[in-house]
């Protein structure tokens, strides 16, 4: 399957130099580009991309905003936001995952790097890195929060609350299976109820929900 990716950046080197990378992957295709916020919710409305690498700083339309009106419509509920920034530690990140990005990336990062990322979190994981989250977390995560509301962890059976906890501090399906002795696919059905139950659009919104619920707590292992 071909990973349809839409590019957002105001920097038109920066966008053509990500087109290279992404089009040089034989599991992937740039479906457009878009130097400004408005214009990438247009072209994620109107291309149908399975991911958008978007920049936090565009004009017209933030990448924040942008990304909480992809997110907000219903009927790009499949599109996955990978948000990038200069600095692990831009406060904005935050409000970017509860805007309903799934996870974040430097923009110096190495472009294998980059290309997994868009391969993690196209499949439904959040690339969030545990140490980074939860410094930002324990800065900025203080004011109302975006996630979904549907439930809270009280609804939440004793393992579900247990998945949740290691899926806050990073873990993939693997390794909350490996940890509580289950198989992925299992950790994987139980993350996926868990969804359900809170009304998460994906993992990272989990991360959120367990910090904010205080079931997980910054520096906590």
């Amino acid at each position: 399957m071909t990973i349809r990716v839409l590019l957002a950046d105001d920097q038109t080197l920066v966008r053509a130099a990500f087109a290279m990378l992404v089009e040089s992957a034989p599991d992937m295709e740039v479906v457009g580009q878009a130097g400004t916020g408005r214009e990438a919710v247009a072209l994620a409305r109107g291309e149908r991309a399975d991911l958008v690498v978007m920049d936090i700083r565009m004009p017209e339309l933030d990448g924040i905003e942008a990304t909480r009106l992809i997110a907000a419509d219903a009927e790009l509920a499949q599109v996955k936001v990978l948000v990038l920034t200069t600095y692990d530690t831009d406060e904005h990140i935050v409000e970017a995952l509860r805007a309903g990005a799934s996870g974040f990336l430097v923009k110096d990062t190495r472009p294998a790097e980059l290309l997994d990322a868009i391969r993690t979190v196209a499949a439904g994981e959040a690339l969030l890195s545990p140490g980074p989250t939860a410094r930002l977390i324990e800065r900025f995560l203080r004011g109302p929060s975006a996630a979904p509301a549907a439930g809270g962890p009280e609804c939440l059976s004793e393992r579900e609350r247990e998945v949740l906890t290691l899926v806050a501090r990073g873990l993939n399906n693997t390794e909350v299976g490996e940890a509580l002795g289950l198989s992925p696919l299992t950790a994987k059905t139980h993350v996926s109820r868990i969804m359900g139950k809170l009304g998460a659009r994906d993992r990272a919104q989990l991360v959120i929900v367990a910090y904010e619920s205080g079931m997980v707590t910054p520096g906590a292992r």
